[in-house]
């Protein structure tokens, strides 16, 4: 359905990557999306090495598709990491949370493809610099953990790709196919999701929290400590209310207990993370479907769009 330089790095049919939330980008919810023909990611962002371990092990043995695992530098305190990911045998890698110099050159030297997470045109150059094979640009609409200074995907997605020739991968904002085919527009190759595959059937998150991405509006996320970092994108609920325009505490020191909610299902027992597609989302499906659907209509529309713009138009003589 698709061949580009994504597919052909990542050995995916369909360039959707899912993104490495912490506790929810496991086993359950990654092997299902390599299942479908994308990009499945493990996580290491909960500083859980041994369970993240286990992980991969039961990914083994739920997918003989290609996967991935992310290290999210600010999270991740052991200085070992690298070693970690390399020893268990992935192939592909996402750096985030930190400077591309890090772990690029010890992952690429171990053979490793290597794409970091960008917010930002000056990220987007440093990370190019120290040789990754590929970015993931973000936008600022996106869910979870996110710069200060947030830039929507329309403006950074363009701009980055004004600047560099390597391989882009579109975050922030991207739900279906229409938004996928915008992205390719733009200059991405893939789209990479958090919110709707948090929504989806093999999410491990409790019901409540999928139902509350079901239940909100366009309008309905809070963007938190601006004045400081990490920001953060995440639903809007009387926890996140009570910090929105706080600018002197650190939400971070106030996100609450997180397995309450991401497993107990108490949406205000802490931060539950999500970007503004929330407002787009109406149902809790299975992943294979959504990321089919995506696949079949990021292609359909670019079809229609080439048959309503360029059918009758001239070739150009020049």
């Amino acid at each position: 359905m698709f061949r580009n330089r994504v597919t052909e790095m990542l050995g995916v049919d369909i360039p959707i990557v899912q993104a490495p939330m912490g506790w929810i980008a496991r086993a359950q919810l990654a092997s299902a999306v390599s299942n479908a023909g994308a990009m499945g990611i493990i996580e290491t962002s909960s500083g859980e090495l041994d369970v993240i371990k286990d992980e991969i092990r039961k990914m083994r043995d739920l997918t003989d598709k290609p996967f991935g695992v992310n290290i999210a530098q600010a999270f991740v305190r052991d200085p070992s990491i690298a070693d970690f990911v390399v020893d268990q045998g992935i192939k592909f890698v996402t750096t985030s949370a930190g400077s591309p110099t890090k772990y690029t050159e010890p992952l690429k030297a171990a053979g490793l493809t290597v794409f970091h997470v960008v917010p930002t045109l000056r990220g987007a150059l440093k990370a190019v610099e120290a040789g990754v094979d590929g970015l993931i640009v973000e936008g600022g609409e996106g869910g979870g953990f996110k710069n200060p200074r947030p830039v929507a995907s329309m403006v950074l997605l363009p701009l980055v790709r004004s600047k560099v020739d390597v391989p882009i991968v579109a975050a922030g904002g991207m739900v279906d196919g229409a938004t996928m085919a915008a992205a390719f527009a733009l200059g991405a190759e893939g789209v990479q999701m958090g919110t709707r595959m948090v929504s989806s059937a093999e999410s491990p998150v409790h019901a409540n929290w999928k139902q509350a991405i079901v239940d909100a509006a366009e309008t309905d996320t809070v963007f938190l400590n601006q004045h400081t970092s990490p920001a953060l994108r995440a639903l809007r609920t009387a926890r996140t209310d009570a910090l929105e325009f706080d600018h002197e505490s650190n939400a971070m020191a106030l996100f609450g207990k997180a397995m309450d909610l991401y497993f107990g299902g108490d949406m205000e027992a802490a931060i539950a993370l999500g970007g503004q597609v929330a407002g787009r989302i109406d149902e809790i499906r299975p992943v294979a479907d959504i990321i089919r659907t995506t696949a079949e209509e990021c292609l359909d529309t670019l079809s229609k769009l080439a048959d309503r713009y360029l059918a009758d138009q001239p070739l150009s003589t020049t």
